[in-house]
């Protein structure tokens, strides 16, 4: 029987969520099929529903050409019957092959068929521009999207990677045209990852009810502690990329108070719980987005997801994180 959690509705949507979303850029990636089908049956096992993929997901590993991560999960749909209880967001918009990216309505309704195979299924409950695309104007990409929801293919369509300038035009341009808005936004946020999303989209989202579901929850495993000195970039495939971004001085004073926070809830609280209950409480946050490779990863999730910090925990980590 599964658990029970709150579920949070993301922007206006009427998609109710849990507070955390699996990120599916692993599966068919860095997890082969059998694990990515216990990790998303746990998942679920947990009380969790959300899980989060895209089209391109995972073009940049060798030999693969996108669309291996919506492949997977598209299997275990169809072997475990359970797509009625997943709220499945993907994405579309990077680039799949010559000719084959941005947000022109033609693509866009190329690409939501491609998905819908690739996932064993009849719609996509939340469908997300990965990137803007600056050359499309923003009323012709909201009318195609419109057009999907009005079909229902698509239940709700979300942003990543806009600036708040573009973000509040695609906005305004649904407005003036009495088209579907975007209801939720997908950007890069986590205790050390702040100053873009807090300068300007966190306002915006929060005036405009938009949900969020921020991406590299965990800083691609940094704030869970795994890297802490140079030598520990072998520990994981994108080790390297994570010491070169992430290990100085700002970064280990992150470390420092996450563990020292961590250290007050007792031995089983770990700096990657903590790091993600903090990032559920901020202002407009409605799930971040995590990954695991293992079932113990995802058991830190989970716990992560029932962590609840104090008054003076949040006033350390914000600070700290400063």
């Amino acid at each position: 029987m599964a658990a029970t959690l709150p579920l949070r509705e993301l922007g206006r949507s009427g998609l109710m969520v849990s507070p955390l979303c699996f990120g599916g850029n692993v599966f068919g990636w860095t997890v082969d099929e059998a694990t990515s089908f216990s990790l998303l049956d746990a998942w679920l096992d947990a009380g969790f529903n959300f899980v989060d993929t895209a089209d391109v997901y995972s073009a940049w590993a060798p030999r693969h050409v996108g669309g291996e991560s919506e492949t997977v999960i598209g299997k275990w749909f169809k072997t475990s019957g359970k797509r009625n209880r997943v709220v499945l967001a993907t994405k579309v918009g990077k680039p799949m092959g010559p000719d084959q990216k941005g947000l022109k309505p033609a693509y866009i309704r190329q690409a939501v068929e491609a998905s819908l195979r690739r996932l064993q299924t009849d719609h996509i409950d939340l469908y997300q521009s990965h990137d803007d695309d600056v050359d499309t104007p923003l009323a012709e990409t909201m009318a195609a999207f419109d057009g999907l929801i009005k079909a229902g293919k698509v239940r709700a369509v979300g942003a990543s990677n806009y600036s708040a300038p573009r973000l509040a035009a695609a906005l305004q341009a649904s407005a003036d045209n009495g088209l579907a808005r975007y209801e939720s936004l997908q950007p890069l946020f986590n205790p050390i990852d702040r100053a873009v999303f807090e300068d300007a989209l966190q306002p915006l989202c929060v005036a405009q009810g938009l949900g969020v579901i921020n991406f590299y929850g965990l800083a691609a495993g940094f704030l869970t502690g795994k890297y802490r000195q140079p030598e520990d970039a072998g520990k994981s495939p994108r080790g390297a990329n994570v010491v070169a971004r992430y290990l100085n001085e700002r970064g280990l004073r992150v470390l420092a108070g996450l563990d020292a926070v961590a250290a007050r809830h007792g031995v089983r609280t770990t700096t990657g719980q903590v790091a993600l209950a903090w990032q559920m409480v901020q202002p407009g946050i409605t799930a971040p987005i995590a990954s695991a490779t293992t079932l113990k990863q995802l058991a830190e999730l989970v716990a992560a997801a029932q962590r609840v910090l104090t008054a003076q925990d949040l006033l350390e980590l914000t600070a700290a994180s400063a």
